[in-house]
């Protein structure tokens, strides 16, 4: 079971929570991709379970009931993860995502050192301002023409919106396999994100185009970052910058997959994380002691 609140934050904003509640013995902060809702990863919840795996999670600023931010930037996470985390009464906790919301993963480590454990990261987008990478570099044409869009501003990224078209070449075979198979459920958590209009996307590829505000270096906790070598929507290219940035990482290029067929390694990425729980990270909770709007629903 996944309950679901409107944490509500100083200065009237919302921000939309998931969590799977119990007892755990480790928590787990899950960072949804662009467009995504922030629910809990559906494929992992049986084994997160066997695990001792607790999902905590939220929209990011700008879907669902989640209050825009405007200027948000990656590193802006860290203020959400730490409000949600404290109104759980949550101490320390690991980080998993996937693309985009790997990148908020990473930044969210680096911010809230003595609060992170260890960060699971797939398929992440590095820091737009890495030195010595070619960032655009290996992208399909699709996908560095939305993201060179949001460089310029965002009249120019909500202009290129309005005309996207879905490109397939941005996804291997391999990945078209995995939204047909075990992750199919990356369709409902889409449709989901955009049911209210493109705002959060809009949002995501703006701060994916600006400084982090957060250096991967500064990550005390263990990283380890999977990568498709054949990723057309971010060339794996950037897990191996950051994992040459991050002091404590383990890079695993995963041969034959793309963008969203890497999911098939989340599984194995969850274990290595729960590998790296404390005694001290077993929490129970109910849900935010501050919310407005309960809601809940079977997964």
């Amino acid at each position: 079971m996944v309950t679901e609140t409107d944490l509500a934050l100083p200065g009237g904003r919302t921000l939309h929570v998931y969590d799977t509640g119990g007892s755990a013995r480790l928590t787990v902060f899950w960072h949804h991709g662009t467009p995504n809702t922030g629910a809990p990863p559906g494929p992992l919840l049986p084994l997160a379970r066997e695990l001792g795996v607790r999902w905590v999670s939220f929209d990011r600023p700008g879907y669902r009931t989640s209050t825009p931010v405007p200027g948000r930037t990656v590193g802006n996470a860290a203020e959400c993860v730490s409000a949600v985390a404290d109104a759980l009464g949550i101490g320390e906790f690991a980080l998993m995502g996937h693309s985009g919301g790997s990148s908020h993963a990473l930044a969210c480590a680096a911010r809230l050192p003595e609060r992170v454990v260890a960060v699971a990261a797939l398929a992440a987008v590095a820091p737009f301002d890495a030195e010595g990478l070619d960032w655009f570099g290996g992208m399909a044409a699709a996908s560095a023409a939305s993201l060179r869009a949001a460089t310029e501003g965002r009249a120019a990224k909500e202009k290129y919106e309005a005309a996207a078209e879905f490109d397939p070449d941005v996804f291997t075979a391999a990945d078209f396999a995995a939204l047909k198979g075990s992750w199919s459920w990356l369709d409902e958590v889409v449709r989901a994100a955009l049911a209210g209009g493109p705002g959060g996307l809009i949002d995501d590829d703006l701060a994916y185009v600006t400084p982090w505000g957060a250096d991967p270096a500064r990550i005390g906790a263990p990283v380890l970052l999977v990568h498709g070598e054949q990723d057309r929507m971010i060339p794996a290219s950037h897990s191996a910058w950051l994992a040459r940035r991050c002091p404590d990482a383990e890079y695993r290029p995963t041969p034959g997959d793309g963008h969203l067929s890497v999911l098939s390694h989340a599984a194995g990425a969850l274990t290595w994380l729960a590998g790296h729980s404390r005694a001290s990270d077993a929490t129970t909770g109910p849900g935010p002691v501050t919310s407005t709007t309960p809601a809940s629903r079977p997964m």
